[in-house]
């Protein structure tokens, strides 16, 4: 881990960022956010019933908006001033719900945000048409951005993002899976996104290389950073305040990195435990996994690698001019791990 230049400031309260933070990061961009929600409105539009009830369902189901809020703080960190990353917010926020439509339906989820998943509600086939229906609109509006580069990258990403799935498909019910491969299921299920939208935001602005590469990365540890401190809120949190079930990665076999240092770490006993339970999946072993996770460490472990991932990206922010922007973004780096208590 690089030597931090500075400590994050962990302004939380009981382990939860506080809303003044949240309020401060959303506040340097506000009227470019309220402008986005309207543009989402406008572009869901639809001939067909169905196809919009949907969309909206999904759209307005909650979540923070974070990918659309990184296209629009990079883009005005790097200096951009006009209004295309409006429509580049809408992008990204149209990919990531196609993105979760067709994640619940492989994972046969039926909460998300603390409201019954789109598949629960209609069934699997109308989501999985509605999510093609979002890529297709976030394809037609990507080409009237007339830009190659953000275009290169956005279609780079989606492909990424979609292997990241096929890959932790592949390891469901799979203890074997190393904390290395971990790392880049995560990158490409999640992170990806988040370097996507720092980097098409870098991108539109015109930033130059060094900066370019800086907000690139910076998406990326910032999204791996949030993903690692998702992984033990499935063992910390709970349902009211994450919107799913404690043990819900459990329960879908889903092999996290508390558990892999759980295995590494614990008695033999304790390993193959673990390593029953991710086999069989259910939550008949959530008890005793869940003493096992918390005595070995692995909650600890997981946050510090949460916390180098925050500090990593928030270091990464120093070549571009001080604003307004860039310490939104640096106090991003700061809730991406003080959700835990």
């Amino acid at each position: 881990m690089p030597r931090p230049a500075r400590k994050l400031n962990e302004n939380t309260s009981k382990g939860r960022t506080s809303p003044m933070t949240a309020q401060r990061i959303h506040d340097t961009v506000a009227e470019d956010f309220s402008r986005v929600n309207d543009l989402i409105i406008q572009r869901l539009a639809s001939d067909v019933p169905m196809v919009e009830k949907i969309a909206q369902y999904i759209i307005e189901s909650g979540g923070k908006r974070l990918r659309p809020l990184l296209v629009l703080l990079s883009s005005r960190a790097a200096g951009y001033s006009e209004s295309e990353h409006l429509k580049l917010a809408v992008v990204i926020e149209f990919l990531h719900t196609a993105t979760l439509l067709h994640d619940d339906v492989v994972d046969t989820s039926d909460m998300r945000r603390g409201r019954s998943t789109a598949n629960a509600k209609w069934g699997n086939a109308p989501s999985v048409l509605v999510g093609d229906f979002l890529y297709a609109r976030a394809f037609e509006m990507m080409v009237e951005l007339e830009s190659l580069p953000i275009m290169n990258v956005l279609s780079h990403a989606t492909a990424v993002i979609a292997e990241g799935e096929v890959m932790q498909l592949m390891n469901v019910k799979n203890p074997d899976l190393t904390e290395e491969q971990y790392m880049v299921v995560i990158h490409n299920k999640t992170a990806m996104l988040f370097e996507a939208s720092s980097h098409t935001g870098a991108l539109l602005a015109g930033a130059d290389d060094k900066q370019e590469t800086a907000l690139k990365d910076y998406g990326k540890h910032l999204g791996l950073a949030f993903q690692l401190v998702d992984d033990v809120l499935d063992y910390l949190g709970d349902a009211e305040a994450m919107g799913k079930n404690v043990g819900d990665d459990l329960a879908e076999g889903k092999t996290t990195l508390p558990l892999i240092y759980a295995m590494a770490n614990g008695s033999d006993e304790e390993r193959q435990l673990i390593r029953q339970a991710i086999r069989k999946g259910g939550l008949d072993d959530l008890p005793k996994v869940l003493e096992i996770v918390k005595s070995s460490g692995a909650i600890e472990y997981t946050m510090a690698k949460a916390k180098e991932q925050a500090q990593i990206a928030c270091d990464l922010l120093t070549c571009l001019p001080k604003s307004e922007h860039r310490k939104a973004l640096e106090l991003l780096t700061e809730v991406a791990v003080a959700r835990v208590s």
